[in-house]
């Protein structure tokens, strides 16, 4: 419990120091990079456990068609309540509710959380081996989750929430990981069937973020400058998260 609260805390707290030493102006630009991180995420983390831990590639992968499905289905019931919200004679609102952002700020502290309380089962799990092992998978999951926390914490701040929420609410979702944790410890057998369902999701919600909710908001910056900007970042997310992945793993770590 303990390493799965300290984890949380490093990775959030990491995440949130790099964006407070970066201009609005940069954060705003970073949009990209979060691209990259979550879809690097999805496709290289989280995908490949998910199919590791179902054993089964077609149900998975019908699972993540379903997740993203359930996600659309998610945003639009907030855009219904939004929308009837609104003040008769079709008055705007305001602030991140008006542009729409702040459905993905939602969503993707949703799949996070999801993947966040994986970890906590994964490290649990671990640590019901050998002490060793569970402060090196501890360690391991801290390294993975920084780039992808950083990508997390501009989307956020790129929803409309200031620098404050964002940061309660990364660590809101972190808690996820202590949570999983605790129950592992205690039903171990009944929560780690949910594991590919819960990988599956978390999937599925950076993939949406990333595709449905970011991704058209880059198309209206089109001058070519602004476009080879654009792919650097995503390539530096997708990056980050292969990269800390390689490194990881060939450190002999997991």
């Amino acid at each position: 419990m303990l390493t799965s609260l300290v984890g949380a805390l490093i990775s959030v707290g990491a995440a949130a120091l790099c964006t407070a030493a970066l201009s609005p102006q940069v954060l705003s630009r970073l949009i990209s990079y979060a691209v990259g991180a979550l879809l690097g995420a999805a496709f290289l983390e989280i995908l490949p456990h998910a199919l590791e831990a179902s054993g089964d590639a077609e149900w998975t992968s019908a699972l993540v068609l379903g997740g993203v499905l359930l996600f659309f289905l998610l945003e639009k019931l907030v855009l219904w309540r939004h929308n009837h919200a609104l003040p008769v004679g079709g008055g705007h609102a305001h602030g991140h509710e008006a542009d729409g952002h702040g459905r993905s700020g939602l969503l993707v502290m949703i799949g996070d959380s999801f993947h966040n309380f994986v970890d906590g089962l994964l490290i649990a799990t671990a640590f019901m081996e050998s002490t060793s092992l569970g402060l090196i998978t501890a360690a391991a999951i801290i390294a993975h989750e920084i780039p992808q926390e950083l990508g997390d914490f501009v989307v956020l701040l790129h929803a409309g929430y200031s620098r404050t929420r964002a940061l309660v609410f990364n660590l809101l979702s972190s808690l996820a990981m202590a949570a999983g944790a605790l129950l592992a410890h205690f039903a171990l057998p009944l929560v780690t069937g949910a594991v590919p369902v819960l990988l599956g999701l978390a999937c599925s919600s950076m993939i949406y973020v990333a595709v449905a909710d970011l991704i058209p908001g880059l198309h209206r910056r089109t001058r070519l400058r602004e476009t080879v900007e654009q792919i650097l970042l995503i390539a530096a997310g997708v990056l980050s998260i292969g990269g800390v992945h390689h490194v990881i793993e060939h450190s002999g770590l997991v």
